[in-house]
């Protein structure tokens, strides 16, 4: 088994795929606990892209203590090489629905000053929970990176 830190089946990936549900169910809760953000799209296609990341996430450190716990190494090219798809494809989700989030929570704050104007929109909550989006968005990155790393020194 080739010692790459964060890749599946070890202890740092664990930690990367925990770390990664915890950021995600903590950006859900502010967006959830927010009010208005049913109404708009962009912030709806982030928590459901962060839905498809903690679903995600919770499979594979499944898989990851199971390979732990029962010494398995599940480093074959088949399964890192799912690995990565998957890990990419989340990612990429993960940055778009963030990325639009993020842009309209700068239109509300800086720009029209919506957020003035209508005192009950959470905006404040918004940020925090795109800024949590970020986060699960690098964590889904650096996993990505391990895989690719690993999947490369099959070749």
């Amino acid at each position: 088994m080739k010692l790459i830190v964060g890749s599946p089946g070890t202890w740092s990936g664990l930690a990367l795929r925990v770390s990664q549900c915890v950021f995600a169910m903590a950006s859900i809760a502010a967006m959830a606990s927010s009010f208005g953000f049913t109404n708009y799209s962009a912030f709806f296609y982030m928590i459901l892209a962060l839905m498809v990341q903690l679903i995600w996430s919770l499979a594979l450190a499944g898989v990851d203590i199971f390979s732990i716990r029962n010494k398995k190494d599940i480093h074959t090219v088949a399964h890192v090489t799912v690995i990565v798809l998957g890990d990419w494809i989340t990612a990429v989700l993960v940055f778009t629905g963030a990325s639009a989030s993020a842009s309209v929570t700068i239109l509300f704050t800086k720009d029209t000053h919506i957020c003035r104007v209508y005192s009950r929109l959470a905006c404040g909550q918004f940020a925090l929970s795109v800024v949590l989006a970020f986060i699960v968005w690098l964590l889904g990155a650096a996993s990505c990176f391990s895989g690719f790393w690993l999947l490369v020194s099959f070749l």
